[in-house]
């Protein structure tokens, strides 16, 4: 009876932030998904490790290849993980090109292999992959392992998702955290004082709300001058989507503010000479924190569909550097696709991503009432 008290007791006596972590780890779809973003992360952390090519290799013998099949049996011969290195075949009646594996040897797959050179986490060179090929059972060399095939011009899909994956998880990571703080900002202000410079600033999120956003995103887009290298670039974008997306938490925190500066505790605090930022930031904020943070969670799969559409439209990121929408202009083609239906795995990891931040987003969504 005893521990039951003491479990009650700890349960209304627990702070807000305890009681959400308790209710988000009994959501299993949240768990799954937090355990998924994390990998996707990691991925795209160490993405010029775990890739086996680099964004600049290419074979032009591979191009538009599907996915390498991987063996087993040589010969009837068990010898591990291999593949087979691809033969150019010449139609002679109608001079029609085909790619067959040449089986007169075989090529290892080994794990920790060297290839090409990179900065480890942006520190220091290596050269050292996570697997790759060998030369062949004969001494031939050139053969490749791509796991997700190639594009048009020859170069592994599977190293530029996994390259790719830094732009298109980081970009919509950072606008949304940009806009995570614009909107607080400008909300409380636009909630805390009213007035005139709440009209003004609702007035202005309504002329940015009522202009579509591929226009927006096509005359923002504009303004960027051509051939910027990729590193502005990418500070580019980050900001054209932190400035489209601030609006709506805007909204929520002004909302927010609004039923609650004429409480109790606002009016003690301005009779008590604290500072009118102190009060937004200590007193109001605070309050509703953890919806904050839901918003802030359900809004980043929106940026990464947003980053997505600009690379595919070309308004962003420009080969050679690669993200996820980059990728998919590979797709654009009906035709191609249609031939070449390994171009579209770069969306599997789009949809998997803005899933699983979605279902975190409802995990935290329902944690943050943790007593219903």
């Amino acid at each position: 009876m005893a521990k039951k008290v003491k479990s009650k007791d700890d349960y209304y006596l627990a702070s807000q932030w305890t009681l959400m972590a308790r209710k988000l780890k009994k959501h299993k779809l949240a768990r799954v998904s937090m355990v998924i973003l994390i990998i996707l992360y990691i991925g795209a952390i160490f993405a010029d490790f775990l890739a086996p090519y680099s964004l600049e290799e290419f074979d032009p013998l591979y191009r538009n290849t599907a996915p390498t099949a991987i063996h087993t049996k040589y010969d009837g011969e068990n010898v591990g993980l291999f593949v087979y290195k691809l033969d150019k075949q010449i139609n002679k009646k109608d001079f029609s090109v085909t790619l067959q594996e040449d089986t007169s040897e075989y090529y290892k797959i080994k794990f920790f292999v060297h290839g090409s050179e990179y900065k480890f986490l942006g520190l220091f060179k290596s050269d050292l992959h996570l697997f790759g090929v060998e030369q062949g059972s004969n001494g031939g060399t050139g053969a490749k392992i791509m796991l997700f095939g190639a594009d048009s011009l020859g170069r592994d899909i599977f190293s530029r998702v996994l390259l790719g994956s830094r732009i298109s998880l980081s970009i919509p990571f950072a606008s949304a955290i940009i806009s995570f703080f614009l909107g607080i900002t400008i909300g409380s202000i636009s909630g805390y004082f009213g007035g005139k410079v709440d009209m003004v600033i609702q007035r202005i999120i309504e002329v940015i709300g009522a202009v579509p956003q591929i226009p927006l995103w096509m005359a923002l887009s504009a303004a960027i001058p051509p051939g910027v290298s990729t590193i502005k670039m990418y500070f580019y974008m980050t900001i054209i989507l932190s400035f489209i997306n601030w609006t709506g938490m805007a909204r929520v925190v002004r909302g927010k503010f609004l039923s609650l500066k004429n409480e109790d505790y606002v009016m003690a605090a301005r009779l008590s000479g604290v500072s009118t930022w102190k009060i937004i930031w200590k007193h109001l904020v605070p309050g509703f924190m953890s919806y904050l943070i839901v918003n802030l969670t359900l809004g980043i799969p929106g940026s990464i569909v947003g980053e997505t559409s600009m690379s595919y439209l070309g308004l962003g990121i420009k080969s050679p550097a690669t993200s996820w929408g980059v990728l998919l202009q590979e797709a654009s083609s009906v035709t191609d696709v249609a031939t070449n239906p390994h171009k579209l795995i770069p969306i599997i990891f789009v949809v998997i991503t803005v899933l699983a931040y979605n279902f975190l987003g409802d995990g935290m969504r329902d944690a943050a009432d943790p007593y219903k």
